[in-house]
Protein backbone atom coordinates (compact mmCIF):
# COMPACT_ATOMS: atom_id res chain seq x y z
CA UNK A 1 0.00 0.00 0.00
CA UNK A 2 1.32 3.64 -1.00
CA UNK A 3 2.71 5.68 2.07
CA UNK A 4 -0.18 8.37 1.26
CA UNK A 5 -2.78 5.30 2.40
CA UNK A 6 -0.72 5.33 5.56
CA UNK A 7 -2.27 6.88 8.35
CA UNK A 8 0.10 10.18 10.04
CA UNK A 9 1.40 9.77 12.86
CA UNK A 10 -0.25 12.46 15.47
CA UNK A 11 2.13 14.66 16.96
CA UNK A 12 1.05 16.42 20.55
CA UNK A 13 2.97 20.18 20.67
CA UNK A 14 2.48 21.72 23.66
CA UNK A 15 3.95 25.23 24.23
CA UNK A 16 2.10 28.39 25.68
CA UNK A 17 4.26 30.43 22.73
CA UNK A 18 1.84 31.58 19.47
CA UNK A 19 5.08 31.96 17.54
CA UNK A 20 6.45 28.69 18.08
CA UNK A 21 3.48 26.68 17.96
CA UNK A 22 2.75 28.00 14.54
CA UNK A 23 6.53 27.95 13.51
CA UNK A 24 6.36 24.01 14.64
CA UNK A 25 2.90 23.20 13.43
CA UNK A 26 3.93 24.38 9.93
CA UNK A 27 7.16 21.94 9.84
CA UNK A 28 5.66 19.42 11.49
CA UNK A 29 2.93 18.82 8.84
CA UNK A 30 4.64 19.64 5.80
CA UNK A 31 6.98 16.70 7.25
CA UNK A 32 3.83 14.10 7.29
CA UNK A 33 2.63 14.64 11.07
CA UNK A 34 -0.88 15.47 12.22
CA UNK A 35 -0.17 18.26 14.69
CA UNK A 36 -2.50 18.57 17.82
CA UNK A 37 -2.01 22.03 19.78
CA UNK A 38 -2.05 22.23 23.35
CA UNK A 39 -1.18 25.97 24.74
CA UNK A 40 -0.69 24.76 28.75
CA UNK A 41 -0.22 21.92 30.47
CA UNK A 42 -3.61 21.45 31.81
CA UNK A 43 -4.71 21.53 28.24
CA UNK A 44 -2.14 18.82 27.19
CA UNK A 45 -4.34 16.70 29.96
CA UNK A 46 -7.36 17.52 28.42
CA UNK A 47 -6.83 16.33 24.66
CA UNK A 48 -4.83 12.69 25.81
CA UNK A 49 -7.79 12.25 27.70
CA UNK A 50 -10.13 11.83 24.46
CA UNK A 51 -6.68 10.93 21.75
CA UNK A 52 -3.66 9.39 22.31
CA UNK A 53 -0.76 10.42 20.53
CA UNK A 54 2.03 8.94 19.12
CA UNK A 55 4.56 11.31 20.38
CA UNK A 56 4.79 14.54 22.79
CA UNK A 57 6.68 17.85 22.25
CA UNK A 58 6.58 19.32 24.94
CA UNK A 59 7.87 23.23 25.91
CA UNK A 60 9.96 22.86 29.53
CA UNK A 61 9.07 26.86 30.82
CA UNK A 62 5.08 26.87 31.16
CA UNK A 63 3.03 29.91 33.04
CA UNK A 64 1.57 27.44 35.90
CA UNK A 65 1.98 24.14 35.55
CA UNK A 66 5.71 23.86 34.10
CA UNK A 67 6.90 21.06 31.30
CA UNK A 68 8.03 19.02 34.17
CA UNK A 69 5.30 18.26 35.86
CA UNK A 70 2.95 18.31 32.52
CA UNK A 71 5.21 15.29 31.87
CA UNK A 72 4.42 13.75 35.80
CA UNK A 73 0.89 13.89 35.10
CA UNK A 74 0.74 12.59 31.65
CA UNK A 75 2.93 9.31 32.51
CA UNK A 76 0.62 8.50 35.15
CA UNK A 77 -2.15 7.77 32.35
CA UNK A 78 -1.69 4.19 31.51
CA UNK A 79 -2.39 4.77 28.19
CA UNK A 80 0.36 8.04 27.70
CA UNK A 81 2.83 6.46 29.59
CA UNK A 82 4.71 4.28 26.73
CA UNK A 83 4.49 7.71 24.63
CA UNK A 84 7.67 9.34 23.75
CA UNK A 85 7.84 12.79 25.20
CA UNK A 86 10.61 15.11 24.02
CA UNK A 87 11.45 18.48 25.87
CA UNK A 88 12.03 21.76 24.29
CA UNK A 89 13.84 23.98 26.49
CA UNK A 90 16.51 26.83 26.27
CA UNK A 91 17.27 25.55 29.36
CA UNK A 92 20.75 23.70 28.55
CA UNK A 93 22.04 23.51 32.54
CA UNK A 94 22.76 19.63 33.74
CA UNK A 95 19.63 20.33 36.77
CA UNK A 96 17.12 20.93 34.21
CA UNK A 97 18.03 18.32 31.55
CA UNK A 98 18.25 15.40 34.68
CA UNK A 99 14.85 16.84 35.42
CA UNK A 100 13.27 16.65 31.80
CA UNK A 101 14.51 12.48 31.87
CA UNK A 102 13.45 11.78 35.46
CA UNK A 103 9.86 13.27 34.84
CA UNK A 104 9.21 11.09 32.06
CA UNK A 105 11.10 12.80 29.01
CA UNK A 106 13.39 10.18 26.41
CA UNK A 107 15.09 13.42 25.04
CA UNK A 108 15.62 17.22 24.73
CA UNK A 109 16.15 19.57 22.51
CA UNK A 110 17.94 22.88 22.89
CA UNK A 111 15.57 26.13 21.50
CA UNK A 112 15.68 27.62 19.34
CA UNK A 113 14.97 23.98 17.65
CA UNK A 114 16.36 22.91 13.87
CA UNK A 115 13.68 21.31 12.34
CA UNK A 116 16.46 19.09 10.71
CA UNK A 117 17.42 17.91 13.82
CA UNK A 118 13.92 17.85 15.03
CA UNK A 119 12.59 15.24 12.33
CA UNK A 120 15.58 13.26 12.92
CA UNK A 121 14.72 12.80 16.73
CA UNK A 122 10.92 12.36 16.07
CA UNK A 123 11.42 9.59 13.84
CA UNK A 124 14.33 8.06 15.93
CA UNK A 125 11.82 8.20 18.89
CA UNK A 126 8.69 6.89 17.21
CA UNK A 127 10.67 3.75 15.76
CA UNK A 128 11.89 2.91 19.28
CA UNK A 129 8.36 3.41 20.76
CA UNK A 130 7.20 0.44 18.05
CA UNK A 131 9.87 -1.59 18.92
CA UNK A 132 9.30 -1.68 22.34
CA UNK A 133 5.04 -1.22 21.92
CA UNK A 134 5.75 -4.91 19.35
CA UNK A 135 7.77 -6.43 21.91
CA UNK A 136 5.11 -5.78 24.80
CA UNK A 137 2.37 -7.23 22.71
CA UNK A 138 4.17 -10.47 21.92
CA UNK A 139 4.98 -10.90 25.67
CA UNK A 140 1.30 -10.02 26.70
CA UNK A 141 -0.38 -12.51 23.82
CA UNK A 142 -0.24 -15.61 25.44
CA UNK A 143 -3.51 -16.88 26.47
CA UNK A 144 -5.48 -13.59 24.21
CA UNK A 145 -7.36 -13.67 21.52
CA UNK A 146 -4.95 -11.98 19.00
CA UNK A 147 -3.79 -11.81 15.37
CA UNK A 148 -1.41 -9.14 13.14
CA UNK A 149 -1.81 -8.80 9.49
CA UNK A 150 -0.09 -6.75 7.05
CA UNK A 151 -1.75 -3.82 5.05
CA UNK A 152 -3.12 -6.26 2.21
CA UNK A 153 -5.02 -8.03 5.64
CA UNK A 154 -2.37 -11.47 4.57
CA UNK A 155 -1.82 -12.76 8.33
CA UNK A 156 1.45 -11.95 10.07
CA UNK A 157 0.76 -14.07 12.86
CA UNK A 158 -1.85 -15.03 15.24
CA UNK A 159 -1.64 -16.44 18.87
CA UNK A 160 -3.02 -20.78 19.05
CA UNK A 161 -6.02 -19.18 21.04
CA UNK A 162 -6.90 -17.13 18.31
CA UNK A 163 -6.10 -20.08 15.77
CA UNK A 164 -8.61 -22.58 17.90
CA UNK A 165 -10.78 -19.20 18.00
CA UNK A 166 -11.54 -19.25 14.70
CA UNK A 167 -11.54 -22.92 13.43
CA UNK A 168 -14.29 -23.46 16.35
CA UNK A 169 -15.96 -20.41 15.28
CA UNK A 170 -16.34 -21.46 11.31
CA UNK A 171 -16.32 -24.96 12.09
CA UNK A 172 -13.38 -25.02 9.01
CA UNK A 173 -9.93 -26.14 9.24
CA UNK A 174 -8.68 -22.88 7.06
CA UNK A 175 -11.04 -20.34 9.07
CA UNK A 176 -7.68 -18.66 9.47
CA UNK A 177 -7.81 -17.80 5.30
CA UNK A 178 -11.63 -16.83 5.48
CA UNK A 179 -10.69 -14.18 8.31
CA UNK A 180 -8.01 -12.90 6.39
CA UNK A 181 -10.46 -12.32 3.36
CA UNK A 182 -12.70 -10.85 5.53
CA UNK A 183 -9.71 -8.29 7.07
CA UNK A 184 -8.17 -7.41 4.06
CA UNK A 185 -11.71 -6.20 2.74
CA UNK A 186 -11.81 -4.20 5.79
CA UNK A 187 -7.79 -2.54 5.36
CA UNK A 188 -9.24 -1.71 1.81
CA UNK A 189 -11.71 0.20 3.23
CA UNK A 190 -10.21 1.21 6.46
CA UNK A 191 -8.44 4.67 4.51
CA UNK A 192 -11.77 6.19 3.14
CA UNK A 193 -12.81 9.35 4.21
CA UNK A 194 -15.36 8.96 7.27
CA UNK A 195 -14.58 5.30 7.61
CA UNK A 196 -15.04 4.32 11.73
CA UNK A 197 -11.75 2.39 12.39
CA UNK A 198 -12.97 1.68 16.17
CA UNK A 199 -16.21 0.03 15.15
CA UNK A 200 -15.97 -3.98 15.73
CA UNK A 201 -17.12 -5.62 12.49
CA UNK A 202 -18.20 -9.46 11.67
CA UNK A 203 -17.35 -12.48 9.98
CA UNK A 204 -20.24 -15.14 10.06
CA UNK A 205 -19.56 -19.02 8.55
CA UNK A 206 -21.78 -21.58 8.57
CA UNK A 207 -23.47 -22.86 11.77
CA UNK A 208 -20.93 -22.01 13.94
CA UNK A 209 -20.33 -17.95 15.67
CA UNK A 210 -20.28 -14.59 14.62
CA UNK A 211 -16.95 -13.57 14.66
CA UNK A 212 -16.22 -10.18 16.37
CA UNK A 213 -12.82 -8.35 15.11
CA UNK A 214 -11.53 -5.13 16.83
CA UNK A 215 -8.70 -2.97 15.64
CA UNK A 216 -6.51 -2.54 18.29
CA UNK A 217 -4.02 -0.17 16.73
CA UNK A 218 -0.73 -0.31 14.37
CA UNK A 219 2.43 -2.08 16.12
CA UNK A 220 5.23 -1.93 13.79
CA UNK A 221 5.76 -0.97 10.09
CA UNK A 222 3.00 -2.67 8.25
CA UNK A 223 2.22 -4.78 11.20
CA UNK A 224 -1.69 -4.21 12.20
CA UNK A 225 -2.95 -6.12 15.09
CA UNK A 226 -6.72 -6.94 16.07
CA UNK A 227 -8.39 -8.82 18.53
CA UNK A 228 -11.31 -11.51 18.28
CA UNK A 229 -14.56 -12.45 20.05
CA UNK A 230 -17.25 -14.66 19.13
CA UNK A 231 -20.83 -14.79 19.63
CA UNK A 232 -23.95 -16.58 18.97
CA UNK A 233 -25.39 -16.42 15.33
CA UNK A 234 -28.66 -16.92 16.36
CA UNK A 235 -30.48 -15.83 20.25
CA UNK A 236 -30.70 -19.57 20.79
CA UNK A 237 -29.14 -18.69 24.35
CA UNK A 238 -31.71 -16.11 24.75
CA UNK A 239 -34.21 -18.98 23.94
CA UNK A 240 -32.65 -21.79 27.14
CA UNK A 241 -32.95 -19.11 29.31
CA UNK A 242 -36.64 -18.46 28.23
CA UNK A 243 -37.39 -22.30 28.96
CA UNK A 244 -34.98 -22.96 32.04
CA UNK A 245 -33.84 -21.31 35.13
CA UNK A 246 -30.04 -20.49 33.72
CA UNK A 247 -27.77 -17.69 33.79
CA UNK A 248 -26.08 -16.11 30.63
CA UNK A 249 -23.45 -17.97 30.53
CA UNK A 250 -25.02 -21.56 31.44
CA UNK A 251 -27.32 -21.04 28.56
CA UNK A 252 -24.31 -19.90 26.05
CA UNK A 253 -22.68 -23.31 27.29
CA UNK A 254 -25.42 -24.95 26.95
CA UNK A 255 -26.16 -23.61 23.48
CA UNK A 256 -22.71 -24.87 22.19
CA UNK A 257 -23.45 -28.25 23.91
CA UNK A 258 -26.46 -28.69 21.88
CA UNK A 259 -24.08 -27.84 19.09
CA UNK A 260 -21.55 -31.26 19.69
CA UNK A 261 -19.02 -28.73 20.88
CA UNK A 262 -16.27 -30.15 23.29
CA UNK A 263 -15.33 -28.82 26.73
CA UNK A 264 -12.13 -26.87 24.78
CA UNK A 265 -14.07 -26.10 22.38
CA UNK A 266 -16.76 -23.98 24.26
CA UNK A 267 -14.20 -22.79 26.41
CA UNK A 268 -12.28 -21.28 23.10
CA UNK A 269 -14.93 -19.74 21.75
CA UNK A 270 -16.28 -18.40 25.24
CA UNK A 271 -12.95 -17.16 26.46
CA UNK A 272 -13.05 -19.65 29.54
CA UNK A 273 -10.95 -22.17 30.71
CA UNK A 274 -11.53 -25.92 31.40
CA UNK A 275 -12.34 -25.74 34.69
CA UNK A 276 -15.02 -22.64 34.30
CA UNK A 277 -16.98 -24.59 31.76
CA UNK A 278 -17.07 -28.10 34.10
CA UNK A 279 -18.49 -25.57 36.79
CA UNK A 280 -21.48 -24.20 34.78
CA UNK A 281 -21.79 -27.62 33.66
CA UNK A 282 -22.31 -28.97 37.05
CA UNK A 283 -24.88 -26.02 37.52
CA UNK A 284 -26.09 -26.92 34.16
CA UNK A 285 -26.97 -30.73 34.90
CA UNK A 286 -28.60 -29.39 38.44
CA UNK A 287 -31.12 -26.88 37.01
CA UNK A 288 -32.08 -29.05 33.97
CA UNK A 289 -32.51 -31.96 36.52
CA UNK A 290 -30.14 -34.26 34.25
CA UNK A 291 -27.15 -36.45 35.31
CA UNK A 292 -24.78 -36.08 32.21
CA UNK A 293 -24.00 -34.32 29.33
CA UNK A 294 -25.87 -36.60 26.69
CA UNK A 295 -29.24 -35.67 28.64
CA UNK A 296 -28.67 -31.68 28.68
CA UNK A 297 -27.76 -31.83 25.06
CA UNK A 298 -30.67 -33.86 24.31
CA UNK A 299 -33.31 -31.27 26.59
CA UNK A 300 -31.60 -28.68 24.90
CA UNK A 301 -32.04 -29.30 21.66
CA UNK A 302 -35.92 -30.63 21.98
CA UNK A 303 -36.43 -26.55 23.03
CA UNK A 304 -34.03 -25.19 20.27
CA UNK A 305 -35.42 -27.36 17.19
CA UNK A 306 -38.82 -28.96 18.35
CA UNK A 307 -37.01 -32.32 18.48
Amino acid sequence: MADSMMPRDIVLLVDDSPDALGFLTEALEKSGFSVLIATSGRAALNIVERITPDLILLDAVMPGMDGFETCRRLKTNAAIAPVPVIFMTGLTETEHVVNALDSGGVDYLSKPINIDELRARIRVHLSNARSAQSARVALDAAGRHLLAVKSDGSIRWSTPQATRLINAATESDDGIDIVARRISLWMEERSKPGFARDVAFSLSEGAGASLQLSFLGAIGADEYLFRLTASSKRPDDAVLRQHFPLTQRESEVLMWIAKGKSNKDIGDILGLSSRTVNKHLEQIYVKLGVENRASAAVRAAHVLHGE
